[in-house]
């Protein structure tokens, strides 16, 4: 990373030895520049099913105005209802590309359905037309820059109920052991969140594919992971380390009151009445 300031008041690598992104961590004209010049290809993959459609119009207004600003930008709208899918202006070198999913009864099988179709998606399709590929929650807004500091060959992002937490059993791993996304008591290094994650389109295929392929299994066997695709994401990260870490600017709530530590929130889940908008 290029630094810009350093920041003493949180730790900026991982034990690992990677970069654990905060603001002041890095100096975002010389990195965009850096990227720019590779003129990398970005997918954001998004789910609007059943009721989430009318996220969509914030999502995509605030991801113009503050994702991947002068990068090439590709939405793929995973959805059930694309007549939904509003007309939003987009910047030169932005497109959107609507993906009709089927349905869902309940909203697990939307979470768990998400590892499934990006899986086919990016094997039939997105594979030709990005280099990146970022996995993101439809119910957020972009509120500041999301810049080139955030690609790697695999980023994930802190989750931020967890991020100061540093006793590994307090975290909402899957403790069975009869699920395959079992991660052991005393082992683990952080907690990720689901809601938004990238990396390198082949990289990012390969952590889809693991993860849907151990739902199917739990799910001839019974179980589902307690916390369906983010245990699983969990377990792939644990044996195969992120290439940069983002700490929870990359993903805040409006649930939450920002901490000390968060000099900036770019992009935050909104306030919702989930039993008007999720199926089950």
């Amino acid at each position: 990373m290029i630094l810009k300031e350093r920041r003493t008041d949180v730790n900026s690598v991982t034990n690992w030895n990677v970069p654990l992104v905060w603001e002041g961590t890095f100096d975002p004209v010389v990195i965009d520049a850096i990227y720019k010049r590779m003129d990398p290809r970005v997918a954001v993959i998004v789910f609007a099913i059943g009721k989430y459609t009318q996220f969509i119009k914030a999502f995509l207004k605030s991801g113009e105005k503050y994702f991947l600003v002068d990068f090439r930008v590709t939405y793929y709208i995973f959805t059930d209802h694309k007549e939904n899918v509003p007309q939003v202006k987009l910047g030169r070198s932005r497109n959107i590309s609507v993906i009709t999913v089927p349905s869902a009864k309940r909203w697990q099988e939307v979470v768990f359905g998400r590892m499934k179709w990006a899986t086919i998606a990016i094997e039939t399709q997105i594979v030709n037309e990005a280099d990146y590929v970022f996995m993101m929650d439809i119910d957020s807004v972009f509120h500041n820059r999301f810049g080139a500091e955030s690609l790697s060959r695999l980023s994930a992002v802190l989750h931020r109920i967890y991020y100061k937490n540093t006793h590994r059993d307090s975290f909402l791993y899957e403790r069975r052991p009869e699920s395959t996304a079992h991660i052991p008591a005393g082992k683990g290094d952080y907690y990720y969140t689901a809601a938004v994650w990238g990396g390198y389109v082949e990289d990012m295929y390969k952590l889809v594919k693991q993860c849907y392929t151990q739902a199917e299994e739990d799910s001839k066997n019974n179980i589902e992971a307690a916390w369906q695709e983010e245990s699983h994401l969990n377990k792939y990260l644990l044996h195969n380390k992120p290439a940069k870490v983002l700490s929870p600017e990359y993903l805040w709530s409006d649930y939450d009151a920002v901490q000390a530590d968060i000099k900036v929130v770019r992009i935050s889940q909104l306030v919702k009445d989930y039993a008007k908008v999720r199926p089950n």
